[in-house]
């Protein structure tokens, strides 16, 4: 995209962990102009050297055009916007669009937007799939859902942080998406493990099996860029066992409120409170294949092999 096509509109970023800082970093380098903030304001301010404005509020977004959010869950998106500082709350002027990238249920997304409707803003529903690796790939994939209108205009931003845009209709209907999307990433970290050290106790190495996955009919990007986490045991956090426990956790609640039967889903989540309950909170969720190698007998190492991510 080129840099000009971002101009014109002001744009305000909240939240930049991991996820939040490389979007951002992307609508910079695409020539968006931009003000940020962070709860912790250190994690932001590597971005203005890239031309980004730090702020000390979410209130002091109000006056952009377009505001991103993307924060830890749904407790921090409603006080990132409802909140005595949050970005909707002023009583003045307000941003024209909310896009909230979070993954959080339909019910706190739906009371923000409520909120947000009633002040003057529109709000799109844009959460997304990938890390922060895969963002700074240029490979992130993102689902949107609100008013047409809506989605038209923020799409030139979306299209500069992600290599896919999907539309799915109104409302939260994006939630779903997402949800399901990371219910299913749950189940398939969790079968992976398990195909991986069935394959290597018959006599496999890692590197290899995970090479024929990776050309194979059942391989994705997904399998890919999670190959080095499975092959050398890098475990640094891109997604953690905690965050992925809370989006099984919502996907159960949708299915026990839609009667949808998720006995794999069900019995997954049960697997990742195991792997939390025996200590591995801050580390990714691929961390998932060494409690597999423990329950099957022996103790897993690093192959210390260097893999391609697809990345």
């Amino acid at each position: 995209m080129a840099k000009n096509d971002l101009k014109g509109k002001t744009v305000g970023w909240i939240g930049t962990g991991r996820m939040g800082y490389a979007m951002a970093e992307r609508l910079l380098k695409a020539g968006a102009e931009l003000s940020a903030w962070n709860r912790t304001k250190s994690k932001a301010e590597p971005l203005a050297e890239l031309g980004a404005t730090i702020v000390d509020s979410p209130a002091e977004l109000a006056d952009r055009d377009i505001v991103f959010t993307m924060v830890a869950g749904p407790a921090d998106f409603v006080e990132v916007t409802k909140g005595q500082n949050g970005v909707l709350s002023q009583g003045g002027q307000t941003p024209g669009l909310l896009v909230d990238c979070t993954t959080i249920s339909e019910e706190a997304s739906h009371e923000v937007r409520e909120f947000a409707t009633r002040v003057g803003t529109s709000m799109l529903d844009a959460p997304v799939s990938g890390n922060a690796k895969v963002v700074k790939a240029g490979k992130l994939s993102i689902v949107a859902s609100g008013a047409k209108d809506a989605y038209d205009e923020a799409l030139p931003y979306l299209e500069s942080i992600a290599q896919g845009v999907s539309y799915v209709g109104e409302g939260e209907l994006a939630r779903m998406v997402k949800i399901c999307h990371n219910v299913f990433l749950g189940v398939l970290i969790q079968s992976l493990a398990e195909i991986t050290v069935l394959a290597e106790k018959g006599g496999v190495p890692r590197h290899a099996f995970m090479d024929f996955i990776n050309k194979s009919a059942v391989g994705s990007m997904f399998t890919a860029y999670k190959t080095p986490s499975l092959v050398n045991l890098d475990f640094a956090p891109t997604f953690t066992p905690l965050l992925l426990r809370k989006d099984m956790e919502l996907g159960l609640s949708a299915a026990r409120n839609l009667n949808v039967p998720m006995p794999v889903a069900s019995m997954t989540r049960e697997i990742i409170q195991n792997l939390i309950g025996n200590g591995y909170t801050d580390c990714d969720f691929a961390a998932l294949i060494e409690m597999q190698a423990k329950n099957s007998g022996y103790e897993i190492k690093s192959e210390d092999v260097e893999v391609e991510t697809g990345l």
